[in-house]
């Protein structure tokens, strides 16, 4: 909201001492989404089911002609057909009950204006996002979500630091006692908190062992390196899925819960509901999509001339992945199902390293580019900054 103080000047005689002297009257018109608001009356509401925007606006006593001016509206302004459903509106009205704008809420920063006076004029608003630098240091007890919101720092913060870690770290298996740090730009409308720009900085100790990330960007060179300069990001991802559990693991002696015998199983099992996303854990190309006996659909990549992962049981595969393309990390290639030899939902996942099955949890994964020698001095002193504000020493290297 801006205020403007408009300040009124006027003489007026002095009773006793016969002089005149200026008294001023300081007024403050509030303005909000381009509009002095005390102006008017003003009327809010939210989108209801099956409401269309022409039909509001006549509930909200909106000119006809104005209405019929809606279909002129180019959509690279505003696509009237996309009011959703809950989103709030505010109606203002001159002192005769004229609606004179109408203020569509698209969500907390952006809204759309309508002027309704002469003739329909569209204007989109965004309210100004403050950002401010910010600390957290958390300690786990159950979960990373739950530690944030004892802490007194947002939730978001722990899908930030699962993207800043998700090469290095299994979320799912945090212990009691593990640590977070993070510097980070915290997003601010109104004093109320919106989210998270970028985290800067961060340390991930467990077991007394402490794995920092810091982001850097110049030139084509962007990204969360670690203190000397490798990349956090690794040619594979800790796990292909957000699982709940680990059902079954790596072992050359399981007894199958179907067939009863004892046979290798050279995967690991992770429960998750049905139809949970399933992404390629590094580029590669695919090599088998299809029905693969027990294994149910199945799809598998290889990634170089050592590695190669497959992934069973899905319930169908994700769009665009045949065999012979390429895939990249992250890509949904599948979801989770329970085709095959499966008693119920769940991925069983495979690894092979030079045409051996490995354990995929004891996967020693390399890292990608580090950080060009042109720009090691450069990035040496972002550290040292962000470790000075962070840690409150500049060399985390130091005993």
């Amino acid at each position: 909201m801006l205020f403007i103080a408009i300040i009124i000047a006027g003489c007026n005689k002095q009773i006793g001492g016969g002089q005149n002297t200026d008294e001023q009257t300081v007024r403050e018109i509030h303005y909000e989404y381009g509009i002095a608001v005390d102006s008017f009356r003003v009327e809010n509401g939210r989108v209801q089911t099956g409401q269309t925007l022409s039909g509001i606006l006549r509930d909200m006593g909106a000119p006809a002609e104005r209405i019929r001016e809606l279909a002129n509206i180019p959509r690279d302004t505003f696509d009237v057909r996309t009011i959703r459903q809950g989103n709030e509106y505010l109606a203002f009205y001159q002192a005769d009950s004229t609606l004179e704008y109408f203020v569509y809420k698209q969500n907390r920063v952006q809204s759309v204006v309508f002027h309704l006076r002469d003739s329909l004029h569209v204007e989109r608003q965004q309210k100004k996002i403050q950002i401010i630098r910010q600390k957290a240091d958390i300690t786990i007890e159950s979960s990373l979500w739950n530690a944030c919101v004892t802490a007194g720092v947002s939730p978001t913060l722990a899908i930030e630091l699962s993207e800043v870690y998700q090469w290095t770290v299994d979320f799912f298996g945090l212990q009691r006692g593990d640590r977070f740090q993070a510097l980070y730009d915290g997003q601010y409308i109104d004093s109320s908190f919106i989210g998270i720009d970028r985290v800067y900085a961060a340390a991930y100790t467990h077991a007394g062992k402490t794995q920092y990330a810091y982001y850097f960007e110049e030139g084509d060179t962007h990204g969360y390196f670690e203190a000397t300069g490798a990349s956090m990001r690794k040619a594979f991802l800790k796990a292909p899925l957000n699982y709940k559990r680990i059902s079954s693991h790596f072992t050359y002696a399981r007894k199958h819960p179907i067939y009863k015998t004892v046979r290798p199983h050279t995967g690991v099992d992770y429960a998750a509901p049905m139809g949970t996303p399933v992404v390629a854990l590094g580029d590669g190309t695919v090599i088998e999509k299809g029905y693969k006996g027990g294994g149910g659909n199945t799809v598998k990549i290889r990634h170089n001339s050592v590695y190669t992962t497959a992934y069973l049981h899905l319930s169908k595969y994700g769009k665009e992945v045949e065999v012979g393309k390429r895939v990249q990390q992250g890509q949904v290639i599948g979801y989770v199902g329970s085709t095959g030899a499966s008693t119920g939902p769940h991925l069983d996942f495979r690894v092979w390293k030079n045409g051996q099955p490995v354990n995929p949890l004891t996967l020693e994964s390399p890292s990608v580019d580090p950080i060009p020698a042109s720009l090691k001095a450069r990035f040496d002193s972002v550290v040292a900054i962000y470790n000075e504000t962070l840690f409150g020493k500049q060399n985390i290297l130091d005993k």
